[in-house]
């Protein structure tokens, strides 16, 4: 294994540590945690926004905080779930009297320490709602889940949740918007390699040369099928198809394509499969609004990618168009 780091113990303290020192005018990391927040917040007046996860998918969580999208990220050890007195302090932090929504990807987790969290914050008076991504459609359960995982549908979700709430939204109208997006978007993912932790040094699961896992998750998991090595076009068809035939959407419908690197996947085979999934949503009478290109949620250095689709309608497509300013996003 060869990485660019340092003692494996220490590698999350160390990258948000090296994320503050790159963005010292937006972010701020609590003392004493895991969690970084907006350097200019809490912000007066405005619903905050928070999610936050183990670390190993960035972009996600941390890169995403900033005007028009979160408010705060708390990051977990590597595909660990953050902790419910970290994510207490997060929720806290970040209050600034109109309430605070939590956006938790469907793990167990994640969930079961968020809910702590909320618990704990709402006893100290701060008001809390929150909703839950889970929009994988490869597997109903998993290693991780009860129901399906949350997955790179979770960044359309952090979008609109935070312009929502960038207007001057009230907790219960950025909740309802978050919801919208979690009931429209569907994603599936695909491997070529496994991806390798720091504190393991090697691959989660093994791989073959010729072949490819279909199906997975963002934790290294293994996915649903394991095949012969497939070429783009055909990894895009049945990425897609799966999505398309489980969103359900109809002739005429406009969507939002979002085809997500894992992590070790150049951006021109990304786009590669952008140019294949483009034609399928087409083929199926589909007006594509907007297309993210790039690696938005991934898995440490994972070879492979995601598809995710999703329905829009004039508030979603205002809401994604709306001005955001992060680190790892600017529109």
């Amino acid at each position: 294994m060869k990485k660019l780091i340092n003692d494996p113990s220490d590698y999350v303290d160390e990258m948000l540590d090296g994320m503050v020192a790159a963005y010292p005018d937006r972010l701020r990391r609590l003392e004493g945690t895991k969690v970084l927040v907006r350097a200019d917040g809490p912000v007066e007046g405005k619903v905050a926004v928070v999610s936050g996860g183990g670390s190993g998918h960035e972009p996600t969580h941390a890169g995403f905080i900033g005007d028009g999208m979160l408010d705060g990220a708390a990051s977990g050890e590597v595909f660990t779930s953050p902790t419910a007195n970290e994510l207490d302090e997060m929720v806290q932090a970040a209050d600034a009297g109109e309430g605070v929504l939590c956006v938790v990807k469907n793990y167990e987790g994640d969930v079961m320490n968020f809910d702590t969290a909320a618990e704990m914050a709402d006893m100290e008076g701060v008001e809390v709602e929150q909703v839950v991504v889970n929009d994988d459609v490869a597997v109903e359960d998993s290693l991780y889940t009860s129901g399906r995982r949350g997955v790179a549908g979770t960044i359309f979700v952090h979008k609109v949740a935070g312009a929502k709430a960038a207007e001057g939204g009230s907790l219960e109208e950025v909740k309802e918007v978050a919801e919208k997006a979690i009931d429209n978007v569907r994603t599936m993912g695909m491997a070529l390699t496994s991806c390798i932790t720091p504190e393991k040094g090697e691959e989660t699961f093994d791989l073959g040369e010729d072949e490819i896992e279909l199906g997975i998750g963002i934790h290294g998991e293994p996915g649903t099928e394991r095949t012969d090595l497939m070429s783009a076009d055909e990894v895009a068809e049945h990425l897609t198809t799966n999505v398309l035939d489980d969103l359900e959407v109809e002739d005429g419908e406009e969507v939002v394509v979002m085809v997500n690197g894992m992590g070790g996947t150049p951006l021109s085979e990304l786009f590669i499969v952008n140019r294949k999934v483009q034609e399928i949503v087409s083929d199926r009478g589909l007006d594509v609004w907007d297309t993210w290109v790039g690696d938005y949620m991934t898995s440490l250095d994972m070879e492979g990618c995601s598809v995710t689709v999703l329905r829009v309608d004039d508030e979603l497509k205002e809401l994604l168009e709306a001005s955001v300013d992060t680190p790892a996003l600017k529109r």
